[in-house]
């Protein structure tokens, strides 16, 4: 990837929540789904300062002040889409049927998160991120869009898109950097050199991330998406994306993918995941229905033999599938 090139792009790209054009009214809806789009939009103004958040730890453990300069657009970015997904919940609020705040699932799972990214290897920060990024973009506002159907939402969720799209971008570039030989043995230096309070504070957000998980998906993106994407077939294409990721030999190799690949083969062995079912889906944090391999071997030879830049092409490619 070239970094002057995206930093150009970040910049170039920049937008105003005032931009858009708050003088249009909302279509008729249904009771029912009013409260539920008001609720999406809610939660998605919390996952997006949960986003900022996540930008501003990885600008902060950033060398390279070209990716400082990136990461410091996204968290301008992330600040700009809470403030548009707020706005999107008053517009579309019309009955005022209800008080509405932040799923508590996202509330608890919010600060370990955050602990996570600046406690944890990168590495394993950029793994979650990354995945978050694919089901937000690929999947949930694509969907939300749709449902909600009108002009209001479809321009907010066009820019929203576009700067989602570099993101993702630079998330499959970091995790190539993370993967990386040279990284890696860098981070055996920093992490053999952190004091037992620093170790004990990874160990403690990282069972949190792994305990909170599966509520947080379920409350923010699995429910939603039952109503907005029933099939299940955008869901499916952003963890697909995952996973054909986490196959590539340098991603594969870490420790953490080989912990989470691991736990899908359990779940996947007979009698192993029927007993421990419960226990290995919360640490994987999904449904049953994205806890198997969601692609076929075809896919998975093709993805293996595309650069980190293609895969991230790929997978934004998908957005564009119905």
């Amino acid at each position: 990837m070239d970094l002057d090139r995206m930093l150009r792009k970040c910049q170039k790209e920049q937008w105003k929540v005032g931009d858009l054009d708050w003088t249009r009214k909302p279509r008729s809806m249904p009771e029912d789904d009013e409260v539920a789009i008001v609720q999406y939009f809610t939660d998605m103004a919390g996952i997006e300062r949960l986003a900022g958040a996540l930008f501003e730890v990885q600008r902060k453990n950033a060398e390279d002040p070209k990716l400082k300069d990136i990461f410091k657009t996204f968290v301008v970015d992330e600040v700009r889409h809470s403030h548009a997904a707020q706005m999107l919940a008053d517009f579309y609020d019309v009955r005022k049927l209800r008080a509405y705040t932040m799923s508590p699932s996202l509330q608890q799972f919010y600060p370990y998160f955050v602990d996570a990214v600046q406690y944890l290897t990168p590495s394993i920060a950029n793994a979650y991120i990354t995945g978050g990024e694919l089901i937000l973009d690929i999947a949930l506002l694509r969907s939300i869009n749709d449902y909600v159907h009108d002009d209001m939402s479809e321009a907010a969720m066009e820019l929203i898109n576009r700067d989602e799209s570099r993101h993702i971008a630079m998330d499959f570039y970091m995790t190539e950097h993370y993967a990386s030989r040279d990284w890696l043995a860098k981070e055996k230096q920093m992490v053999g050199r952190r004091s037992v309070a620093r170790r004990a504070k990874a160990y403690r957000s990282f069972l949190g991330v792994l305990y909170h998980a599966r509520p947080f998906f379920q409350d923010v993106f699995f429910q939603p998406m039952s109503r907005v994407d029933p099939d299940g077939r955008r869901l499916k294409e952003a963890f697909k994306r995952m996973q054909l990721l986490g196959h590539k030999d340098e991603v594969a190799r870490l420790n953490f993918t080989r912990f989470m690949t691991t736990m899908q083969n359990l779940f996947n062995t007979p009698v192993v995941g029927q007993v421990f079912e419960p226990i290995l889906l919360r640490v994987l944090g999904v449904d049953k229905s994205l806890a198997v391999d969601l692609f076929t071997k075809d896919e998975l030879k093709r993805a293996q033999a595309m650069s980190f830049d293609e895969l991230a092409e790929d997978a934004l490619a998908a957005k564009t599938i119905h």
